[in-house]
Order: structure tokens, then sequence, then C-alpha cells
């Protein structure tokens, strides 16, 4: 017993000095972490603007993909507005490297949304995939990192193998709604579409702009019988 707490002790005292030397910031306003906050501050964590989608059946994130998906329920996280500070968020989950961001943020989506039933029958969770050459050159896939954070408070399995990217795209981040469908259409396959029949997939990506990645995303698991698809995206894009 006196080792345990002997360990644990040194263990505290090593975090805090490495806090000390290495302070760990709020992804969103930049002020030190406190001790028992992760990745945002609770302050921030408090005034981040959630949908709360996931409550409202028919909601803005559902209707996006009416007509276009056979959707079973789909919602965002939170609501993205060119300049705000929860920009910073985004950016450093998907161009500053942060992959621990990705997987916070999925523990914290997951705790907040499982109450409600949103992940009942979901059989596992699909990250939207990049193209090999754009995953080499960013060193990891920021939905997959959003999936393993929801699969640890789930329980629900990632499956990174259900679809692939098979042609490499140009940035849809300055393109129109309509080039933005034209740049992703058939750019998605699934190889082995037998082993999802009957399936309830959660497709995860981190931002909904307009839709159309993650349609394209969809349309390749078409025909494939009793298959169900849901969505989850962390942030949907504001006007």
């Amino acid at each position: 017993m006196k080792r345990v707490l002997a360990g644990r002790s040194i263990g505290l005292w090593l975090r805090s000095a490495l806090h000390l030397l290495f302070p760990r910031m709020c992804v969103v306003c930049g002020t030190r972490l406190m001790e028992g906050e992760e990745g945002i501050c609770f302050r921030c964590n408090m005034d981040m603007p959630r949908t709360n989608w996931h409550l409202l059946r028919d909601n803005p994130v559902e209707k996006e993909f009416w007509g276009k998906v056979p959707l079973e329920r789909a919602t965002s996280f939170f609501l993205y507005h060119k300049g705000s500070d929860f920009r910073h968020i985004l950016h450093l989950l998907k161009y500053g490297g942060r992959k621990d961001v990705g997987r916070i943020m999925g523990r914290f989506m997951a705790e907040e949304l499982k109450v409600s039933g949103f992940f009942d029958g979901i059989d596992c969770l699909v990250p939207v995939p990049l193209h090999p050459l754009k995953r080499r050159e960013r060193g990891y896939n920021q939905s997959e990192c959003l999936a393993e954070g929801l699969s640890v408070v789930t329980g629900i399995p990632v499956d990174v193998s259900a679809v692939r990217r098979q042609v490499h795209t140009q940035s849809q981040t300055r393109k129109s709604a309509y080039e933005r469908w034209e740049n992703v259409a058939g750019i998605f396959r699934v190889d082995h579409p037998e082993r999802y029949a009957g399936k309830h997939l959660l497709l995860i990506d981190d931002v909904l702009t307009t839709g159309s990645t993650i349609t394209a995303c969809a349309d390749a698991f078409a025909g494939i019988e009793g298959l169900r698809i849901s969505v989850l995206t962390l942030a949907k894009a504001g006007m």
C-alpha cells in the first residue's frame, strides 16, 4: 500500500513538474489550463456554441441530407462561424498536428450525446477517410482521431477499412457549393460491401459545410442490403 501511495505521489509530482515546464493551454482562448481541465478551459467549454440538435428530430443537419442519403439520424456538436475563437479547435486539429484535440473532443461529444440514445444501435464508427497522399502529408486523419475519442466512451469499434478514398482531390476550402459537389463525386469506394449488410454505420467527420463529402462517402455504400447510416460531425459551418 505504501509503495502504491508513493508511486501515485511521484506521478502527481512529475505531472505537476511537466505542466510547470510545458504549461497546458486552452486551445480556444489560450489561457493556462487548471488541474482537471482538458483541451479547453471550463469557461470556453461553457461558452461553446453547442447545437444540441441531437435532441431534435428533422434538425438542420438531417435536412442537409434529405433526398441525398437514406439517413437514420445526424447532428453536429457545435456551430462554427468564421472569425470565432472556436475556429482554433478545428485549425489545430486539422493543420496543427494536435491529434489529442480530436480525441478529447470525441470524448466530449460522446459523453454529452450518449445520454440521449444517439449511439443506440450503432455497429461501428466510420471516419471519413483521407487519400493516402493527404494522410501522409498531414500525418494522420483528423476524423479518425475524433472516432477514437468517441469509441473510448461508447465502446463502439472504429472501422478504418470500411471505405477508402480512391481519388486525391483538391482542397474544398475555397470552392463554391457546386464545385464542392463536383470535386468529390465518385471519390470513395467500399471494397467489401458484404461485410456491412444489415449494419448501422455512423459516419464521422470534422466539419459539415455543404455535406458534399459525407454524401459522396455514403454513396459508396449504396445498394448494400439493410444498411443504415447516421452522421456525426464535430462542427457545422455557419454563415
